[in-house]
Order: structure tokens, then C-alpha cells, then sequence
């Protein structure tokens, strides 16, 4: 990208901004960032626990009634002001500037650790050749693998089995990121997305000719009528479908912001949010036909080997493979699913640090990609592929990406909606790009539902975290990287909001005016920047009348 010299002073015009060449790489690479890990091993373990196939329903009712508003709320966001989750929120308002670096800063911790769990992945895909777990699963991953600590801390102890494939990691996504938007975002997510498919439908189909398939799909399916009176399940389904979609992290604002200017934002939308589901729904069927067979090799009943999360990855499915007829394909399949989808997502992660920082600072691609990507390896290569690196891992994904997000999505929802008064004109930019309207419906929602529900999850989350030490972990481990950790990236987002704005950065985009312009001659109208213009009009007319009298 190059630069070229605007007005007198020479001052050089921000760079264009990058843009998806087409919708469909701009769709390949909203999925990729929503199918992740927790697609894979969460969503079927959810279900499990909340009712079975009753659960669906609530899953649905989320989906359509927070998932998919939130989704198009963000896409207006990033589409309407055009730029990173910073950028966009000042645009915005001035005052919401604190908001889009809240999202930045929460995955900027997300990003440190996600690159540990790709790495375990990426070696499982070889443990899973030569069985190296023996008999022992569990203590092999916590112990011979992870070389696990006893006690919660912070310990530099490294572990050259999870540094090196943490560095390859690290590596390859700084690839991606610095060949930019086109050449490196959606290139990688239109090699990984199709792979990712493809090995896991491989999977699926191999799971389902296992003995005892049906034994599983039977515990996974069955409604359990009952748990839908339950308000926790619905809660969790919310919980679900908020996590699922990536929204309120900054990278759908980010992601939208690189689309074109006359694009179908609510249909994509669509596209994204039954494409993510559907995988979804297609993990529980693969995941739970191969714990049936578990089930039945092991004589025990589905709810005693199923489990969730890195349980399910790292401790059941390695002794499904030891046992299972091909184990070695179904586990190089299972765990090369996890790295593409893992890759996927950390490329989505770190668009929303880099984007943010290029935007403010003015920096190029190249420049923004490398200083902003290394510091960020180099914290996550000294912090987690040592023998305390579980241990933090575990406390930061439950206080930053649970609690923390939940936090932050809940202010800009009120900011947005009671605060600013944002939402009609929000939706009037939806429905001037978009084939499916949006109604005053999705007004009550975004501003009434939404909020409702993140709250009552926001206080369970405070209240279970409260009530008793998260982990069994020391007090002061869970003070510092938990409450302290969530606490810092607040006051964080505020110190980084009051930092000045570059000569050289987008605030003060040719193109962006140029974009608003348009706006406002198709009737989609920026009260911000109206305001703003009618107090300069006034202002030069006065001045005028002065100079005249």
C-alpha cells in the first residue's frame, strides 16, 4: 500500500483501506473466526448436560433471538463507520472510544493463550500415529506432556514439547497476518475453512460405523422435556450462542469493516450464524457417536466417560482412538480439525489488535502486523508452554474470555442502544445494504432481550466466581489473573482511548468522508458528523456576518 501527498503541507493521506475482494471470502472468513474449539468440543457437551435434544430448542430460540442480532449489530457497526473496534466506537461517539479497546485488549489476552491449545493440538495429531499415551490418557497429557505443576503459580520451568509447536504456531499466523486482508486472511481461510469440512464430515462418517454409535447419538439426542423449565438451560444456550458467533470481541466490527460499501450484510449474517450451527450440530453427532462406542468398550454409561472441553479433547478422545478400529485416522482427523479450526480463529483475534492499532497510529500493514503480533508471542512463548502454563490458561479463559466479555458486551449494548439512541440508525443502515429488513423488533431485541439476558448471566458469572475459589487455585492466583486480570484490561481501554489520535491515522479518512457522503445522499445519515457540520456551517456563517458589519 502506498501513500500519496494531500494539500500544502505535504502531510501523507492514510493508506486505503484493504477490502474482502468478494462477499464470499468475506463469509469464509466470518465463519472461520465463529467455528472454532468451542464448536468442536463445548457445544455438544453443553447439550448434553442441558436436556439433550430439548436443548435445541432453547439453541434456537438464542440464536434467533441474541445470536443473529447481535451478529448484525456488530456488522453495522463495522460496515456503517468503517474501521477497526476502536475506531468504529469513536466514530460512533467520542465517549465509546474506551468500548472497541475494552474488545481489543480482551483478545490480545485471548490470543496468548489460544496459540498454546493449537500447539497441544497439532502434537495430538501425531500422538494420535503413535499412540505415545499408552494407557494412561489423562496422566500422560497432565503429566509426561504438559509436565502439569502441582500447584497453581507462575513458573518460567519450560516445556520444549509445547514451546516449539507454540513457535510454529506463532510463526504461521504472523505469516497470514502480515500478507493483509486479501492476500493473507482470506487466502488462509479459504485453504483451512474447506479443509476443516472436509476432515471433520471424514470424521463424522467414521464415527457413526463405530460399535456402539447409536448407544451414543440415543444420550445425545433424547429430549429431556423437563430441563427446558430450567432457567439455567436457557441461560446456557444464550451463553452458548453468544461465545459461538464471536460476537462483542471486536471481530465482526473489524471484519465487516472490510466489505464493500453496497454489500448484503443481514444475508451474510444469515449465511454465518446457520453455517456455524450447522457445524455445531455436526460435532455433537461425530463427538458423541465416538463416545457410545467408549461407552460400551469401557461397560460403563454415556454420562461417566462423556465430558467437555479439554477433557473431551485430550483425555476421552486419545482413548477412543487407542481403542477404536482405524484409531489412528479418527485421531489425526479429531486433531487436525482442532488446529484449522483453531487457526482460523486466532487469524480473526489478532485482525482485531492489529486493525485497532494501524487505524490509531497510523502505521502500515507490514509495520502494524510485526510490531503489534511478536510482543504478543513472545508474552505467550514465555507464559505457557511451562509447567504452570494449564494453570493459567484455565484461570484467564474463565475470567476474561467468560466473564470479562460478557462484562463488556453488556456496556455496549446499553451504551448503544439507552445511551447513545444509536439503534434506529443503525438498522436504517441494515436495511439500505441489506435484502432482509430489519423491523422495530430488532430494535426491542438488541436493546431490551439482549441485555436482560447478558445481565442475568453477568451476575451468575460474578456470583459462582464469588462464592468459592475458582479451581481450587490459591487466592492470589486467581486475584491476579483472574479479578486482576479483567479488572486491568478496564482501566486498560480507558488509558488507550485517551492516547491522541495520528496525523497519519484513519480518524480523519479522505475515504471515509467520501463514504459518508454517499451515505447521507442514499438517506443513511450520520447524526454525529450532521451535528458536527451544522455547528461549522453556523460558526462560519457568524463569522462571516462580523466580518461584513
Amino acid at each position: 500500500m502506498t501513500t500519496s501527498p494531500v494539500g500544502g503541507g505535504g502531510k501523507a493521506a492514510p493508506a486505503p483501506r484493504e477490502t474482502f475482494s468478494s462477499r464470499k471470502l468475506f463469509i469464509l472468513s466470518a465463519i472461520g473466526s465463529a467455528v472454532g474449539l468451542g464448536n468442536i468440543w463445548r457445544f455438544p457437551y453443553v447439550a448434553y448436560e442441558n436436556g439433550g435434544g430439548a436443548f435445541l430448542i432453547p439453541y434456537l430460540v438464542a440464536l434467533l433471538c441474541a445470536g443473529i442480532p447481535l451478529l448484525f449489530l456488530d456488522y453495522s457497526i463495522g460496515h456503517r463507520f468503517r474501521g477497526s473496534a476502536p475506531l468504529s466506537y469513536r466514530r460512533l461517539h467520542r465517549a465509546a472510544e474506551p468500548i472497541g479497546w475494552w474488545q481489543v485488549l480482551i483478545c490480545f489476552v485471548i490470543a496468548i493463550y489460544y496459540a498454546a491449545i493449537i500447539a497441544w493440538a497439532a502434537m495430538y495429531t501425531w500422538f494420535s500415529v503413535t499412540k505415545a499415551w499408552g494407557d494412561d490418557a489423562e496422566g500422560f497429557f497432565f503429566g509426561d506432556y504438559l509436565q502439569s505443576a502441582d500447584q497453581a503459580g507462575l513458573s518460567f520451568e519450560f516445556v520444549s514439547n509445547v514451546f516449539f509447536p507454540m513457535l510454529a504456531v506463532w510463526v504461521v499466523a504472523i505469516v497470514i497476518m502480515v500478507a493483509g486482508v486479501n492476500k493473507g486472511i482470506s487466502r488462509a481461510n479459504a485453504v483451512f475453512l474447506p479443509l476443516l469440512v472436509i476432515m471433520f464430515v471424514i470424521l463424522v462418517v467414521q464415527s457413526l460405523f463405530l460399535d456402539g454409535a447409536m448407544v451414543g447419538l440415543n444420550a445425545f439426542f433424547t429430549p429431556e422435556w423437563s430441563a427446558l423449565q430450567n432457567p439455567s438451560v436457557w441461560a446456557a444456550a444464550f451463553g452458548h450462542i453468544f461465545f459461538s458467533l464471536s460476537v462483542a470481541f471486536g471481530i465482526m466490527v473489524t471484519y465487516s469493516s472490510y466489505l464493500k460499501r453496497k454489500t448484503d450484510l443481514t444475508g451474510s449474517g444469515m449465511v454465518v450464524a446457520f453455517a456455524n450451527s450447522g457445524f455445531e450440530i455436526l460435532a455433537g453427532i461425530g463427538v458423541f457417536a465416538a463416545l457410545g462406542f467408549m461407552s460400551v468398550t469401557a461397560g460403563k454409561p454415556v454420562d461417566e466417560v462423556a465430558s467437555g472441553g479439554i477433557g473431551l479433547a485430550f483425555v476421552a478422545f486419545p482413548t477412543i482412538v487407542s481403542e477404536a478400529p482405524f484409531g489412528a485416522v479418527l485421531g489425526v482427523l479429531f486433531f487436525g480439525s482442532l488446529v484449522f479450526a483453531g487457526l482460523t480463529s486466532l487469524i480473526s483475534i489478532l485482525e482485531v489488535i492489529v486493525a485497532a492499532f494501524q487505524d490509531k497510529l497510523g502505521w502500515s500493514r507490514k509495520s502494524a502486523t510485526l510490531i503489534v503480533t511478536i510482543p504478543i508471542a513472545v508474552i505467550s512463548l514465555v507464559l505457557f508452554p511451562t509447567t504452570t502454563g494449564i494453570h493459567l490458561l484455565d484461570t484467564s479463559d474463565a475470567f476474561v474470555n467468560q466473564f470479562g466479555i460478557l462484562a463488556c458486551a453488556l456496556v455496549a449494548v446499553i451504551v448503544i442502544s439507552a445511551g447513545l439512541s444509536s439503534l434506529p440508525r443503525l438498522q436504517q443502515h441494515l436495511n439500505r445494504t441489506s435484502t432482509i429488513k430489519m423491523g422495530t423488533g430488532w430494535r426491542i431485541v438488541v436493546g431490551g432481550i439482549v441485555p436482560v439476558a447478558l445481565g442475568y448471566m453477568l451476575i451468575n458469572e460474578i456470583q459462582t466466581k464469588s462464592s468459592e475459589q475458582y479451581s481450587g487455585y490459591p487466592a492470589w492466583f486467581n486475584g491476579v489473573f483472574g479479578w486482576g486480570m479483567a479488572g486491568a484490561l478496564i482501566v486498560g481501554a480507558v488509558l488507550l482511548s485517551l492516547i491522541p489520535w495520528s496525523e497519519k491515522s484513519k480518524l480523519n479518512d479522505p475515504e471515509y468522508e467520501a463514504f459518508n457522503a454517499a451515505a447521507e445522499r442514499e438517506g443513511d445519515v450520520d447524526n454525529n458528523l450532521v451535528e458536527n457540520r451544522t455547528v461549522e456551517n453556523s460558526t462560519v456563517e457568524n463569522n462571516t456576518k462580523e466580518l461584513k458589519s
